[in-house]
């Protein structure tokens, strides 16, 4: 008798350019480097690291890119990471929900600076939330990340940027049964770069016990 083998969970990855304040964007250098990063490291088997993707910080500008990327995921298990940096966060901050509003406190990297709009209008008021799927993935037993005093989560992202991606790929996830997650990562200067490979890496491992 054949054993049918297990899906083998696809990850696609954005990061984002400098901003205004953020010169050096640590997500950039993630994502630049996290292919060779995992390639030495490796990652546990039915677990593929499938595209990584550095995105314009802006609104409208971002999604171009965002749902070339989005579409090429296939396969039964597909997942979103995106990240971004909080220059003033401490911590990763997992990012429970995105909401149907755009209001930017600046001008994006492309002069955007929409207020109170909505982010889909048939989607409905400006209140209304998507939630992310994997609510506590990271405090499994099973994650090998061993700093997890540095993970929290996060029930407001704000409504800049990350939060204009973030509804985009997560009502993009719902619709085909894929699964997005948002994760802010604190500058360098507070946890440097090799932990936040770390961290992502073992962020992968992680949904193999949660899937």
């Amino acid at each position: 008798m054949e054993t049918k083998e297990a899906a083998t969970i696809k990850i696609h990855v954005t990061g984002f350019k400098a901003f205004h304040g953020v010169p050096e964007n640590p997500t950039e250098a993630i994502v630049s480097k996290l292919k060779e990063f995992i390639s030495r490291r490796g990652l546990p088997s039915g677990v593929s690291l499938e595209s990584c993707t550095i995105l314009e910080t802006a609104g409208e500008g971002a999604l171009p890119m965002l749902y070339q990327v989005l579409g090429s995921g296939i396969g039964e298990q597909v997942i979103w990471v995106h990240l971004g940096v909080n220059n003033e966060g401490q911590k990763f901050a997992i990012e429970h929900q995105a909401v149907n509003e755009a209001t930017f406190r600046c001008p994006d990297e492309l002069g955007w600076q929409p207020q109170k709009l909505q982010i889909i209008p048939e989607d409905g008021d400006i209140s209304r939330s998507r939630q992310v799927i994997y609510k506590s993935l990271l405090f499994s037993p099973n994650s090998n990340f061993q700093c997890q005093k540095n993970i929290s989560t996060n029930f407001f992202l704000g409504r800049f940027v990350c939060n204009y991606v973030y509804y985009h790929s997560l009502r993009f996830a719902e619709k085909k049964g894929h699964k997005s997650l948002f994760v802010h990562v604190p500058l360098f200067s507070v946890i440097d770069e090799d932990t936040q490979l770390q961290f992502v890496a073992s962020l992968f491992e992680a949904f193999v016990s949660t899937s």
